[in-house]
């Protein structure tokens, strides 16, 4: 039993798939996948473990939790997986959050500590992030200065996949592989719609100040509102569909599978999608028709103060749904 805990999905994916490629070189040839939510069965996955392959001898079970909080029968569960003897099943507990004090104390945590592997990945700091980017960008073929290292470290602010991201186009796009500070600034002045997208993951994440942050460079660089707006409208009808099938008995995850939302977002939306009700959604979508309607011309309000309404609107939903 492998358990692998990080705040950074970037981080938790890679030393996952770093465990299935060792796991693969000794056979183990088959996987199933399970995503802790609300109304999870324990039990089922209990009684898929311990059932014989139809397929192959050996096989991987993954079990995914956005936070190390598996409750009473998740506990009871893990315990039990990770006492048994079964040489041909390899379990990996994958949790998007650091182990906090209270459990890497509790028994669960010490059981698996005690009979298979705890991976714990401390964060990169913004100190440490230009020297990950020389790192990461010599595993993309790329050689990067230290200034171009600290201004891209800069614009991702914090987020290592977006780095990683950023690194990839780079060396797409550079043919001798050498990044300069002047490379770094002409493919992220192209890039309007990467920093909308790093507005959509601060709604998700609930950061009200990172999201100002980005949504004020959007404004400066003179990005397109409809842009900006539709990039919001996607989140908020992602998380009114979620909601919906929600409350229509559909598990999240299968949605989300369904819907087409990336893995690495996935731990990021449940958790956004616990912050709103059905009418907040209600509410917000109506709230962006009118927004997008200012961002086209249609309407007389101001479009950035518009926007920003909508913005705050999203990540403080209670008092609004307070003034309602």
């Amino acid at each position: 039993m492998y358990l692998i805990a990080a705040d950074e999905p970037l981080q938790v994916a890679e030393a996952t798939d770093a465990v299935r490629r060792a796991a693969a070189e000794q056979g183990f040839d088959e996987r199933s996948s399970h995503f802790v939510e609300r109304g999870f069965r324990w039990e089922s996955l209990m009684s898929g473990a311990d059932s014989l392959s139809l397929f192959a001898s050996k096989r991987i079970i993954e079990v995914r939790m956005a936070t190390p909080r598996p409750g009473d029968a998740g506990a009871k569960a893990i315990r039990a997986l990770a006492e048994a003897k079964d040489p041909d099943r390899l379990i990996i507990i994958s949790i998007q959050s650091k182990l906090d004090r209270n459990a890497a104390k509790s028994v669960w945590a010490k059981t698996v500590a005690r009979h298979g592997v705890i991976v714990e990945i401390r964060p990169v700091s913004r100190a440490e992030l230009p020297g990950f980017i020389v790192r990461r960008a010599k595993q993309h073929g790329l050689t990067i200065g230290t200034d171009a290292a600290e201004l891209l470290a800069e614009r991702v602010e914090g987020n290592l996949l977006a780095a990683d991201q950023e690194l990839i186009k780079l060396a797409l796009i550079l043919d001798d592989g050498q990044v300069d500070a002047a490379a770094v600034l002409e493919s992220v002045a192209t890039s309007t719609r990467f920093d909308v997208f790093r507005l959509s993951d601060a709604v998700l994440a609930g950061d009200l100040s990172r999201a100002m942050t980005v949504l004020g460079g959007l404004k400066a660089e003179g990005a397109p509102p409809p842009l900006v707006v539709w990039a919001l409208a996607q989140e908020i009808t992602l998380l009114s569909q979620l909601k919906l099938g929600e409350s229509k008995g559909r598990r999240p995850a299968e949605l989300m599978s369904q819907l087409r939302v990336w893995q690495s977002r996935q731990a990021a939306t449940a958790r956004a999608l616990a912050r709103y009700s059905n009418a907040d959604l209600y509410r917000l979508l109506e709230r962006v028709v009118g927004v997008d309607r200012a961002a086209k011309g249609q309407d007389a309000q101001p479009v950035w103060e518009a926007i920003t309404g909508l913005v705050f609107e999203l990540l403080a939903p209670e008092s609004h749904r307070l003034s309602a």
